[in-house]
């Protein structure tokens, strides 16, 4: 696959224009300094952190200096301005937006940082993703708020009930009350994780345990066979390393898929965000895994395209909730679904717990607001009829084209023998 193909924003979670985002990064840059807005104490503690341990503080300003020297134009040119600029965010709300959207605002802020030489290292710390999540929770937080329902509306453009936006994310499949203020949505989030109609997502053969479904509504980013327990996730080819997607804590458990498939899929900022049992089973386990928000594979260079090109490694750095399926199907033994949060992801929530019995299409859980991936984990002795069953050009969309083909929820993603 050649690398210009994948040289895009995928999902719509940031537009495709750089032009664009330089302009919200300096149009944020103007409201806080006009505003005057008291920082969060999560957002205070982040930069006193930054500042005050010498290696973040070193790496911080070489990545803003190599970034600003390379020509991007930030919004910001110190540590102080970058936290002004954070800060302003925690009381933002996402509009609608079909050219420009930045759902992601943060990742629009940290967009270049992140990819200079410094902003790797600086970006993998412990501590400084341990204080992110603080301050995501804080815009969490926020965004579970009646005061996030900003946008919930009909106003157009920005309205995400106005004519344009209904039709863009397809509302019409979607429960919601137009005679309830804002057409019955408590927050952002409750919004963000709405939920489909009754039967708008039939499942496939839901009595035949040979068919496996979508567990998500999301675009094929890949598929990869006889994957190893080990390997060097952060090269170029970005190959699944299994002991650290499950961990060296679940090194045995990881053990169970050494040889197998992995099929990863992303989601888009306009789609349903919830998941889906993929298989008829019981949970055997179901554990959160805390990780890195803003890392990137540096195989990708300067990437303009964010944490998308870093898709594969992200599954081995980034916050994921791993559930593992017994499946009913005693020839699929086992499945794991790993959700990863990418970026402003600070919530993966699950909502089962080991020991119950799932049958295929019921609910397992969800993402509050922001960019994500996941992957099913297919054991080693698992047979497929014609490997995965959407053609492969379908796989090839999701690189070079500007509206790539979703699978939708619930439908046929495989057949097992």
């Amino acid at each position: 696959m050649e690398k210009e193909l994948i040289k895009k924003r995928l999902g719509g979670w940031l537009p495709a224009d750089e032009s664009m985002l330089e302009i919200f990064r300096m149009n944020l840059g103007e409201h806080v300094r006009s505003s005057n807005l008291r920082l969060q104490p999560e957002v205070e503690n982040l930069g006193e952190l930054i500042k005050n341990d010498p290696i973040l503080r070193m790496n911080f300003t070489k990545a803003i200096e190599q970034a600003t020297k390379a020509g991007h134009k930030l919004g910001y040119s110190t540590i102080d301005e970058l936290m002004s600029l954070i800060n302003g965010v925690m009381t933002m709300s996402p509009s609608f937006d079909t050219s420009a959207l930045v759902g992601c605002p943060l990742n629009a802020i940290l967009d270049w940082i992140m990819c200079m030489p410094a902003g790797f290292a600086a970006f993998r710390s412990p501590a400084l993703n341990t204080q992110l999540k603080r301050v995501l929770q804080t815009w969490s937080t926020f965004l579970n708020s009646e005061a996030s329902c900003t946008y919930l509306n009909t106003e157009a453009p920005k309205g995400w009930f106005c004519p344009e936006a209904l039709k863009t994310i397809h509302m019409s499949e979607f429960q919601y009350d137009e005679k309830m203020p804002h057409w019955g949505f408590k927050s952002w989030n409750d919004f963000f994780t709405r939920k489909f109609k009754l039967n708008a997502r039939p499942v496939a053969e839901p009595d035949n345990n040979k068919v496996i479904t979508s567990a998500c509504e999301s675009t094929p980013y890949a598929i990869e066979q006889n994957v190893k327990l080990s390997d060097k996730f952060w090269i170029k080819s970005q190959p699944y390393s299994l002991k650290d997607i499950f961990t060296t804590s679940k090194e045995t458990l990881a053990e169970n898929f050494a040889g197998g498939t992995v099929y990863q899929a992303f989601l888009s900022a306009y789609n349903y965000h919830r998941w889906h049992a993929p298989v008829s089973g019981t949970i055997s386990d179901v554990y959160l895994v805390e990780g890195t928000y803003y890392s990137e594979a540096e195989s990708e260079g300067q990437d303009p395209a964010g944490p998308n090109n870093s898709e594969g490694y992200i599954t081995s750095v980034a916050t994921r909730m791993i559930m593992i399926i017994d499946c009913d199907d005693r020839s699929l033994e086992k499945i794991a679904c790993v959700f990863v949060g990418m970026a402003e992801v600070s919530s993966c929530i699950n909502v089962v717990k080991a020991g119950q019995h799932v049958a295929k299409g019921d609910e397992i859980g969800y993402f509050q607001f922001g960019g994500s991936t996941y992957c099913l984990i297919f054991q080693k002795n698992v047979a497929f009829v014609n490997h995965f069953t959407f053609p492969q050009a379908i796989l090839k969309s999701t690189f070079d084209t500007e509206n790539p083909s979703v699978i939708k929820l619930n439908s046929e993603l495989a057949i097992i023998k």
